[in-house]
């Protein structure tokens, strides 16, 4: 696939101006058409404020806010776009920011049904998933325009909400669907199932339910096993369990999962959220379906930096 744009987005707030002018201009030197997503715009001198000013870019490129091609102008334009149409604009897209950033744009590029590869540049704390440096940056945007890039695909997940056997909503995440109670509840209790048949009664704070790629993030916190990011699987995590014998539990990837709250009427109020970053409440009857997703995210992987090695920087896994 021939990368002739990029998407570029940054973390709100972010103070990356220099990263991103610069990063829109080595992508113009080389012939390439950068595309901010409108508020990274607005944080890049070479955004929306400098284009009401004329500004451009090296070369004499003009900045573009609405999409246009640039009229009678050497070069590639910047163009702008919201983050929802981004993934339907570029080849690729490269992410400022921290793992919150990369995993909505992840959910955005699924949603899109097409196949772009992402690449996360590290400017949070952690940074797991944004797992390039900023001083990696170009030496591995060069091999991904060269076609070099080392690519990791990373299975995501699709729950659809169904009310009265209707289905209201449907979401795709990277990371995990996690059932919560309410902050003054004292336990809830989820009845879960597979396409095989009943699984248990959780009784807890909580359930996760992870993908690989997600066993690093709030499953690792909720004591539930590091799953390598290639595997298969699906794991099913309670979150604080009142009960001893529910306990985290690694699941073939070609599983449906069912989760249903049980609730009477003195039953407290159950949430559920999708990648920790949007949710709402269940009602009585309700049921979340949760299965792996056939379309996988294409991640560009940092040069020469493996998955243990990742865990051992990031996680300080297997130090003493």
């Amino acid at each position: 696939m021939t990368i002739t744009r990029v998407g570029i987005v940054a973390k709100r707030g972010l103070a990356a101006a220099d990263h991103l002018d610069r990063l829109a201009a080595w992508l113009h030197e080389r012939g390439v058409v950068p595309i901010y997503e409108s508020e990274t715009a607005v944080l890049a001198r070479t955004g929306v404020a400098a284009a009401a000013r004329g500004a451009r870019l090296p070369g004499g490129t003009a900045v573009q806010t609405d999409g246009a091609p640039a009229a009678t102008r050497p070069g590639p334009p910047v163009e702008t776009c919201s983050r929802e149409d981004l993934p339907q604009r570029a080849d690729l897209i490269v992410v400022l920011g921290g793992d919150g950033t990369l995993l909505g744009t992840a959910t955005r590029i699924a949603q899109s049904g097409r196949d772009i590869p992402l690449l996360g540049v590290n400017f949070g704390s952690l940074g797991f998933l944004t797992e390039t440096r900023i001083g990696e940056l170009y030496t591995t945007l060069e091999a991904a325009l060269d076609g070099r890039a080392a690519i990791d695909e990373r299975t995501m997940l699709k729950a659809e909400a169904y009310r009265s056997r209707e289905l209201f909503d449907s979401r795709i995440v990277l990371n995990d669907v996690v059932f919560t109670k309410a902050a003054l509840s004292r336990i809830i209790e989820l009845v879960v199932s597979v396409s095989s048949g009943p699984v248990t009664k959780v009784k807890a704070d909580g359930l996760i339910v992870a993908s690989a790629t997600g066993s690093t993030a709030y499953n690792l916190a909720a004591g539930g096993p590091i799953v390598h990011p290639r595997v298969d699987a699906i794991i099913l995590t309670p979150i604080a369990s009142h009960t001893l014998t529910n306990r985290p539990i690694v699941i073939p990837g070609s599983e449906v999962i069912d989760v249903r709250p049980y609730m009477d009427e003195s039953a407290e109020e159950i949430y559920v959220t999708y990648d920790g970053q949007s949710g709402y409440p269940l009602q009585k009857g309700d049921s979340v379906r949760i299965r792996a997703l056939e379309r996988r995210l294409r991640l560009i992987k940092a040069p020469e930096r493996n998955y243990f090695e990742l865990l051992r920087e990031k996680l300080k896994w297997g130090e003493r």
